[in-house]
């Protein structure tokens, strides 16, 4: 059973706190892969962790999700839960899109949409024909392929299929690992664009990646995560100029990544 407890409203001035996480610590055996992690996500904002291959960012998503066994709180829509369960988090509305997809590519396109929608479906919510439009309004290259089995699907429609199909669950807080990772710029800067229109929305997102000029662009906060720990913080912009940032995530390689945030 989940443990759950009352949440502490937020500060005056700040959006109310949609995920807050309290020095949350993820261990592999003896070694310590998240060490006391603190981040939060206000209602209606894009919160992003940028950091180096290996620094931790998946395996903090997967604390959150609770598809890792983790030490700390995590605070989620006003209730705090000390052992996070996966079926339970996405019931009260949490969603990750991880970053290999794991998507049915036996199964057509709107088959894999449907199933995001299984969980409201369980709980007697019958709006999936509803929410699959709004999808489809989102991604019209997906309402084109709807029939095609997902496997045969380019990256960039599969990256497109994985967000639509947690969109199916109406989720409060979407997380996506590494969304732009083995795409194409001008995919990436559709992905992007979509991942601005969801905010407009109200959805809240907590957004992993590697490509820091284009997720420093979209987000409202930023987190730098470096071998388990968080090293800096702060709001997005004012992060993009801060010379550490610039000199360890937007100098060397800038111009290829200028192009994908283009």
């Amino acid at each position: 059973m989940s443990a759950i407890a009352p949440v502490v409203e937020s500060a005056p001035g700040l959006p109310r706190a949609v995920l807050e996480v309290r020095d949350l610590c993820v261990a592999y055996g003896k070694v310590e892969a998240l060490s006391n992690a603190n981040l939060r996500v206000g209602e209606g904002q894009i919160v992003t962790v940028i950091g180096p291959n290996g620094a931790g960012k998946t395996t903090m998503l997967s604390a959150i999700m609770g598809l890792l066994d983790s030490r700390g709180q995590v605070s989620f829509d006003g209730e705090a839960e000390y052992v996070p369960r996966v079926e339970r988090m996405v019931a009260r509305g949490m969603n990750l899109v991880p970053e290999k997809r794991e998507l049915f590519a036996e199964m057509s396109v709107e088959d894999n949409l449907l199933l995001g929608a299984f969980q409201r479906y369980r709980m007697g919510k019958r709006d999936h024909g509803e929410t699959m439009e709004e999808v489809y309004g989102l991604f019209p290259r997906l309402k084109e392929r709807k029939a095609q089995m997902a496997g045969t699907l380019s990256g960039g429609e599969r990256q497109m299929l994985a967000v639509g199909r947690a969109l199916m669950a109406k989720p409060k807080l979407l997380m996506l690992d590494e969304p732009s990772l083995g795409l194409a710029p001008l995919i990436v800067r559709e992905i992007f664009r979509i991942i601005s229109e969801l905010r407009r929305r109200g959805v809240s997102i907590l957004l992993v990646e590697q490509n820091a000029r284009a997720a420093l662009q979209v987000a409202d906060y930023a987190y730098v995560l470096e071998t388990g720990e968080i090293s800096m913080e702060g709001p997005a912009k004012q992060l993009a100029d801060d010379p550490r940032v610039i000199e360890s995530y937007l100098g060397l390689g800038g111009k290829h990544q200028d192009k994908l945030a283009g």
